[in-house]
């Protein structure tokens, strides 16, 4: 799998020795506990077993393990595994490359890799990770009885990482489906998959976040687990503890590659809405809106007149988008959709696209502190190019920047009217996290086109601002405390 579990067992030798009617936990004789007195065999006593607290999952293993499968993949060029794990998505993998079969050209050479699935029917449809199967030229999946079967790819959708698999199979042992909204922080799971190749692997944590929002996955609102799960174990079900999936592990969060006790696993009722319909249409339709979003801190709240950091901050307006086409600006804080309040900025995407091309909706705003409202008629997203990179931007005096005005070509490479290269960052500026390279556009809403202008509006504000930036191809806000 694109990273530590203690064991949580207790003796509990004082509650045995109450039941035992022992008065003393330590026999006098011998200045050891009974339980360790029995276990040692003093007085020819037999060797006791000592009980553990904690879950026992050995009946949810013996009973849908088998519907857990082993999916390996062979392609041509990079595998799955170069393609997911690569900093910075720390993206669980199908595996580690099993070799090549002969010395192809380079790009050329045949690659294999691991991962995992679970069969939710009995005529052999199976769920995985869109990464482990993408790209494949040939797929087999190996039961826990040792049969394998040639699969072919129903389809999948990279957006949420969800694939769905087909074997020509018939009675074969499926998972039960459960509810993953119902998951609390701190309740038991059991992941089972295929590690490093190892097939029917059972590991368990604890759940230890609920819709986690990650960098590049605007769609999911991940499980986060301490779950030990390794490349390989892509595709395999999160069990709770009454047998029941709540999730498909999808990625680790590593420096090492390895396990490092951030594991992520996708919620089943995504996974499952998703795969009904790669199996009636063969991909999926979204809505697009053209619009990025970022999330509003408190600082950010406070330079927007904003009294808590409630809602979506749009950092991004495509120009030839919905968003844009219905006046929707960069700044907007978007509070409500259809009457719906917008708590965070990752409830606003996957809303969207939840949503049919061409639905008109109405969107709740809030706007240089003024309560507004814009109706749009949102798209249909469909892949887009690749933006040029961005340069990044700030400004000077009072903020702690150094800058200098864009040339008509660095503006252009970036599509921008104008801004201000950032060249040195020190005090508020680099507080804030802004970086040489980053390009200022705008100052508490006001566009940046000269030092001088930045200068007088840096010189007016308060002690609080908001400097648009951009950076690497993407626009963001950052937060500054002037004092």
């Amino acid at each position: 799998m694109p990273s530590r579990v203690t064991s949580r067992s207790l003796v509990i030798a004082a509650f045995l020795a109450a039941l035992a009617g022992t008065v003393s936990l330590f026999d006098p004789a011998h200045n050891v506990g009974p339980v360790a007195r029995a276990a040692s065999g003093f007085d020819g006593a037999v060797p006791a077993t000592v009980p553990v607290a904690g879950p026992d999952f050995s009946g949810i293993v013996e009973r849908y393990g088998p519907a857990v499968v082993n999916v390996a993949v062979e392609g041509t060029g990079r595998s799955p595994v170069d393609e997911e794990a690569s900093p910075p998505d720390h993206g669980l993998t199908p595996g580690e490359p099993r070799g090549s079969r002969s010395p192809a050209r380079p790009g050329d050479q045949p690659v294999f890799g691991l991962g995992s699935g679970f069969i939710i029917s009995q005529d052999g449809m199976i769920l995985t990770s869109a990464h482990v199967v993408a790209g494949a030229t040939e797929i087999t999946v190996r039961l826990s009885d040792q049969r394998e079967f040639t699969a072919k790819v129903v389809g999948l959708d990279r957006p949420t990482d969800v694939a769905v698999v087909k074997i020509d199979a018939q009675d074969l042992p499926t998972v039960a489906i459960g509810d993953a909204s119902r998951l609390r922080v701190g309740s038991w799971v059991l992941a089972i998959g295929s590690p490093f190749g190892f097939d029917s692997t059972a590991t368990a944590g604890i759940v230890s976040a609920t819709a986690r929002a990650l960098p590049q996955q605007a769609y999911v609102p991940f499980i986060q687990t301490d779950v030990p799960v390794n490349p390989g174990n892509s595709g395999g079900p999160l069990f709770n503890a009454n047998g029941e999936v709540i999730g498909i592990n999808a990625q680790i969060y590593t420096d090492t590659g390895g396990f490092q006790g951030l594991s992520f696993a996708i919620p089943i009722d995504i996974a499952i809405k998703v795969a009904h319909k790669l199996a009636a249409d063969g991909a999926i339709t979204r809505g697009w809106l053209g619009a990025g979003v970022q999330e509003l801190t408190q600082p950010l709240a406070d330079a927007f007149g904003l009294p808590k950091p409630r809602g979506a901050l749009i950092s991004n307006v495509d120009k030839r988008g919905p968003a844009a086409a219905a006046g929707l600006h960069v700044g907007d804080v978007v509070t409500a959709v259809d009457g719906v309040a917008i708590t965070r900025s990752f409830d606003l995407p996957p809303k969207v696209a939840d949503m049919a091309p061409g639905t008109r909706t109405t969107f709740d705003i809030w706007r240089r502190g003024t309560a507004t409202q814009l109706s749009i008629t949102v798209g249909e997203l469909k892949v887009a190019p690749t933006p040029a990179p961005a340069k990044p931007a700030v400004g000077q005096g009072r903020l702690g920047l150094s800058v200098r005005a864009l040339s008509p070509q660095e503006a252009q490479a970036i599509d921008e009217s104008g801004g201000l290269l950032v060249q040195a960052v020190s005090g508020p500026a680099a507080r804030a996290g802004m970086l040489a390279g980053d390009v200022i556009l705008a100052f508490n809403g006001e566009p940046v086109s000269s030092v001088a202008s930045l200068r007088a509006l840096a010189e007016k504000s308060g002690g609080h601002a908001a400097l648009l930036i951009r950076r690497e191809g993407a626009t963001l806000y950052l937060p500054l405390t002037l004092g």
